[in-house]
């Protein structure tokens, strides 16, 4: 067996293939080609002796041996990242780092914290994924997203997360219409796709607006803009609305029902080990939407 020619960059190929799946998505996360991933297996396979890997549909299953190997490694691999990580100053790291949020989150908490680190990690580079909640953790579970920022509580086996605060929700209108509210104008709701639905749907279901029409959007960009042209009442994230209001575009509903903030986490994989991705999370974790507001 050829242990000394076994490289860190092959343990590091087969622990991203047992983490994302496919040879594809691990050469991806590499930046390399997919033929060059299957070569480095290969060559791992051909110093040990024996297969890591089959084939199941589109994906790539460990074998037993594949499975013992990923075991041992991976905490071998993250104490190596952690030494070399200590021996250097944190602001040479390098890397890329994918994060994941809704829309809300994103234009709640990304601009500062990206801006932040971009400034203190100047090397990493950041793939950035706006997407529904329940897709952000269906990505971070899996690997293929790092971090992710979502609205509402996080619930999953997986995933460690953190409050990082919350933000108000505004009912709002268009000024051309606010005299002539009445109980046929719309009001406009995300969708149940949505963590925030639930919300929404109590908070309308409990006002002097109940029986008034609903529409649904899974899109809160689309919703402000429908409302700006006079079609209807929203339910809006502050910091999305926050100069249509300065500016006079959009007014407060009079008499509005009182809405809960919107809580906000930041999460991870709780296996997670990497420690470029701990560091990043731990950031992220002290961030503090209320004192951003």
């Amino acid at each position: 067996m050829a242990i000394n020619r076994i490289a860190f960059y092959h343990l590091e190929t087969l622990l991203w293939i047992a983490r994302l799946g496919t040879f594809a998505a691990a050469a991806a996360r590499l930046n390399t080609t997919q033929p060059a991933i299957s070569a480095r297996v290969r060559e791992l396979e051909g110093h040990l002796g024996t297969a890591l890997f089959r084939r199941e549909g589109r994906t790539m299953a460990l074998t037993p041996a594949g499975r013992e190997l990923v075991r041992e490694s991976e905490p071998l691999w993250a104490r190596f990242q952690g030494v070399l990580m200590g021996c250097s100053d944190i602001s040479g790291a390098t890397g890329v780092v994918r994060i994941g949020a809704g829309e809300i989150a994103a234009a709640s908490c990304l601009p500062g914290f990206v801006a932040a680190l971009g400034r203190d990690l100047p090397r990493v580079s950041l793939e950035i994924d706006v997407a529904l909640t329940a897709d952000l953790i269906q990505q971070l579970a899996s690997g293929h997203a790092d971090i992710a920022f979502a609205a509402g509580r996080v619930s999953h086996p997986m995933l460690q997360t953190a409050a990082i605060g919350g933000v108000d929700l505004l009912w709002l209108t268009s000024p051309m219409i606010l005299d002539r509210i009445g109980g046929d104008t719309p009001i406009w709701s995300l969708s149940n796709l949505s963590p925030l639905y639930r919300i929404m749907k109590e908070a309308i279901a409990a006002s002097r607006l109940a029986e008034w029409p609903v529409n649904l959007c899974n899109n809160v960009r689309a919703m402000i803009d429908i409302v700006l042209a006079g079609g209807g009442i929203g339910i809006f994230p502050e910091p999305m609305v926050r100069h249509h209001v300065a500016e006079g575009r959009l007014a407060p509903l009079p008499d509005a029902p009182a809405m809960p903030q919107i809580e906000f986490h930041a999460a991870i994989r709780a296996a997670e080990a990497d420690p470029l991705i701990l560091t990043v999370f731990d950031r992220a974790s002290r961030l503090d939407l209320r004192a951003t507001a």
